[in-house]
């Protein structure tokens, strides 16, 4: 029978976005090997398989053996006649360096293969496998002009530099975030699957309408979680078009971004845009006002004005019209409620999903604490059409909106 080992038990504890991808992480005999089991253990827990390969100047920093139990797998210190270099590579998806010396650095630049490690990374660079180095050395070694000549050499011949952090006169390893985040990006450039051919359009934030000039209704949305989200498409190749309410959030570099200001306009944008593009996922993350003021009073409403007739009207509702513009469109809409049952939340989001002919809905209650609008984190019910629910626990918004791209992708591929 075979016994898995226990450390394997937290692979896609996190979430699913490495699944089934085998990373060779090569360590060599820079002082930050002691972040190698963290780095090892946060791969596994985006569903990464790891396989560590050390250098004998590494296994004078940390021991083999805890790699072994970070990992659940044997370490290779050694070519053998089983040439690890070749056996291990048949099934790599990446090899990923870190710490990487200034010495391994220059080997591998100049097609030096003496060690486990160099020999490892010659052989991937020949198989045309991605290869990504994370440097870690004293500052002067790092800005020496020939180390700088030799990471340009990789860079040109594809390989990708995480730079370090210079603090202390040290180039200080990259943070573990960092380094996770480059990697499932390499990963994800070189998956060759439908993925890249996605356009996605967001909504995010909340909308605001006037009563005069200055004064107007709105609610508590931030645009964390649409943001986060366009982010998360950006990453998996895809053509992004957000469209935000006011929000003091930087969207995305290569996001195609228009601010909406109100229901209205995002309304308007939305549909303008669902005609003008064929997209193929619509994602209504945003938080659009349900009412407004029946009229906008010109100038500024005096503040010693005691009274004044006012009266709130029924706005137009995006998600009723995306079908009749997007028959064919992969559909997810968002349905925040306020302290409600469980049951009751998962009911009310599915008659809305029903209503509107999602394909998905994400639900989740904004009253709970740390959760929902201005949060970094969300805590959110993921459902489909067949009422079928996916409890996603209270997680940063980056980890909540893997999963639900998740979720799309299999929904969508399968």
């Amino acid at each position: 029978m075979h016994v898995i080992h226990p450390s394997k038990h937290i692979i896609g504890s996190k979430n699913n976005s490495l699944k089934g991808k085998k990373i060779i992480l090569c360590i060599t005999g820079s002082s930050a090997a002691f972040k190698c089991p963290e780095i090892a253990r946060e791969l596994m827990k985006r569903g990464a398989e790891v396989q560590v390969a050390m250098s004998q100047s590494a296994q004078q920093i940390i021991s083999a053996k805890l790699m072994e139990w970070a990992t659940g797998n044997k370490v290779i210190c050694e070519i053998t006649g089983e040439i690890e270099h070749i056996t291990l590579l048949e099934t790599a998806d990446l090899v990923l360096v870190a710490p990487t010396t200034a010495n391994t650095l220059s080997k591998i630049a100049n097609g030096v293969s003496d060690t486990v490690v160099t020999l490892i990374v010659s052989s991937a660079l020949g198989l045309k496998i991605p290869v990504v180095i994370v440097p870690a050395m004293h500052k002067s070694l790092y800005q020496n002009p020939l180390l700088q000549m030799n990471m340009k050499t990789l860079k040109q011949m594809g390989v990708d530099v995480i730079y370090p952090r210079i603090e202390e006169d040290k180039a200080k390893i990259a943070e573990t975030i960092e380094i996770v985040e480059r990697v499932k990006e390499k990963l994800l450039k070189n998956k060759k699957t439908m993925e890249k051919e996605l356009n996605v359009l967001i909504t995010a934030g909340p909308t605001r309408e006037y009563l005069d000039e200055i004064r107007y209704l709105t609610n508590p949305s931030s645009g964390k979680m649409g943001f986060t989200l366009a982010e998360e498409a950006v990453k998996r190749g895809f053509y992004v078009k957000l469209i935000h309410g006011p929000t003091h959030l930087k969207p995305p570099e290569k996001a195609d971004s228009e601010e909406a200001v109100t229901t209205g306009e995002m309304y308007d944008k939305v549909l303008r845009n669902l005609k003008k593009k064929p997209f193929n996922v619509v994602i209504l993350a945003a938080a659009p006002l349900d009412f407004g003021f029946k009229e906008k009073i010109k100038g500024k409403i005096p503040s010693n004005k005691k009274v004044f007739p006012t009266e709130l009207v029924s706005l137009p509702k995006i998600s009723d019209e995306i079908r009749k513009v997007a028959r064919n469109i992969f559909f997810v809409g968002f349905k925040a409620e306020y302290n409600v049952s469980k049951s009751e939340l998962i009911e009310r989001a599915y008659r809305k999903l029903r209503k509107a002919k999602m394909n998905l809905i994400i639900a989740n209650d904004v009253s709970k604490k740390d959760s929902g609008f201005s949060s970094d984190f969300n805590e959110v019910y993921i459902i489909d059409e067949k009422k079928k629910v996916i409890e996603v626990p209270l997680k940063p918004k980056k980890e909540v909106a893997e999963k639900i791209f998740d979720v799309i992708m299999k929904k969508i591929q399968g």
